[in-house]
């Protein structure tokens, strides 16, 4: 497939209204496979445009079909026998491959019962298309010459081909890797993602999408800290860069849960684009894992990992997958990241003063500050959550919309007794750590209550 980024493409300056341009030779498929893909690309949510008009012979393309290439994210070409014979799919294809040179849009050829060699070469009915082209613009060689340019530049782009597969299978498996490639291809709204840009870029470098070599890379912190929203930016961020992507969330609860095995289905199935794999057991699982991956470049987020047998269960060694490939993991636990030998590790810091205040403020007034006469209870609670953002938002969400008296009231019971949705943040996070840290842990929350230390020290003896 054509490897640019849609994401670049959909974020530049040109406008999109659709989806996908279909360029095709009406008298080859428009009533067949064109229809069919239409249709279903329809179904699956994908806007395309499809010129329905029938042409007259030797009209240049209009300016809306024109605008039409231009405005399109994708643009799907299905070379058929015939689909050089018509100077209009030529012109088509000559604007789009302009469209993709100049404005970053994604081409997908479909080789429909013709062989890629074929159009490249322009042989066999495409070797009759052009010797009539030939003798006709005569004195326009040089637009005979741009399609043969083209038409090589479009047979040099990985795509599809029929062969011998049914039509309805194939269709499928289109709209599918179209319906991901658009899933990912619109950059994430993260406004309300405080402070997370300037992880984005440490975790950007740390990353190196452009090396060959493959990279496993830990991001550290307590529960509530945001490793796992900072996890899904990036994944948003760069999937579009990967041939296959899966995120698997709260592998800690779903593997005490339900074991390994669903995990590593998932694995395989979000990356190949398969509907359901049958794995007899773990090893069965580790096994399809390490061949059915290892030539494909992944991008892989295993968050909230607690245990060294889900590391070794799916993602044992960087040989798993192919050149290229990222994994990221979401942990608690150093020694884990440490024992993996993972390249780097990311520590998911607190949120500063200002960045606190900001997403407490997003969610207590959906301000980017507080309203009048709010500021200073609006600080109390912030240092009450001490840069933790979970905990930032659950009390900004608390008191939403809540007069100024219950915020007085809640101010002053949080000062005795934490919220329930607080406690159970913490205790998230306290049920993590070991018998020394949780020691640790209490130290810290007497001093969040303001305790003095002398009482925290006599308390934890």
């Amino acid at each position: 497939m054509d490897t640019r980024n849609p994401s670049s493409s959909a974020s530049s300056s040109h406008q999109w209204n659709y989806h996908v341009f279909l360029s095709f030779r009406g008298e080859d498929t428009r009533k067949s496979f064109t229809d069919h893909l239409f249709a279903t690309l329809k179904q699956k949510g994908v806007f395309a445009f499809r010129d329905d008009k029938k042409l007259e012979k030797g009209k240049p393309i209009s300016p809306e079909l024109s605008k039409a290439i231009e405005e399109s994210l994708f643009a799907i070409v299905i070379l058929s026998k015939n689909y050089a014979s018509s100077t209009w799919c030529l012109d088509e294809l000559v604007k789009i491959m302009e469209c993709r040179e100049k404005m970053g849009r994604i081409v997908l050829p479909i080789f429909y019962d013709v062989d890629p060699s074929v159009v490249r070469k322009q042989t066999g009915t495409y070797a009759q298309a052009f010797d009539e082209h030939e003798i006709r613009f005569q004195e326009n060689i040089e637009k005979v010459h741009m399609w043969r340019v083209a038409l090589e530049d479009v047979a040099n782009l990985s795509g599809w081909s029929l062969k011998d597969r049914p039509e309805s299978e194939f269709i499928q498996d289109i709209v599918k890797m179209i319906s991901q490639k658009l899933s990912y291809a619109f950059p994430r709204d993260t406004k309300g993602l405080v402070g997370v840009d300037s992880q984005l870029k440490e975790l950007m470098s740390l990353l190196a999408i452009g090396s060959n070599d493959v990279r496993i890379i830990g991001i550290l912190g307590m529960g509530g800290i945001g490793k796992t929203t900072l996890a899904k930016a990036i994944y948003w961020k760069v999937f579009s860069e990967f041939e296959g992507g899966c995120f698997i969330t709260n592998i800690r609860e779903v593997s005490e849960n339900f074991g390994l095995l669903p995990l590593q289905q998932k694995l395989i199935c979000d990356i190949l684009m398969e509907e359901n794999v049958n794995i007899r057991d773990v090893d069965d699982g580790v096994h399809m894992i390490k061949n059915r991956l290892c030539h494909k470049r992944v991008l892989l987020v295993l968050d909230d990992v607690n245990q060294f047998k889900q590391l070794e269960n799916l993602a044992g060694k960087p040989n798993w997958f192919g050149q290229g490939s990222r994994v990221i993991i979401t942990t608690r636990d150093e020694h884990l990241l440490i024992r993996h030998k993972v390249y780097d590790i990311y520590e998911a810091p607190e949120l500063d003063d200002d960045d606190a205040l900001r997403l407490f403020s997003l969610k207590a007034f959906n301000k980017d500050h507080p309203v009048k006469n709010y500021l200073e209870m609006s600080k109390h609670f912030v240092n009450y959550a001490k840069g933790l953002p979970l905990a930032i938002d659950v009390l900004g969400s608390f008191l939403y919309n809540r007069r100024k008296e219950e915020w007085e009231s809640v101010l002053d019971r949080l000062k005795k007794f934490p919220e329930k949705d607080i406690m159970k943040i913490l205790q998230i996070s306290f049920d993590g750590l070991q018998e020394n840290e949780k020691g640790i842990f209490l130290y810290i929350a007497y001093f969040f209550n303001m305790k003095d230390k002398d009482y925290v020290v006599k308390g934890s003896h």
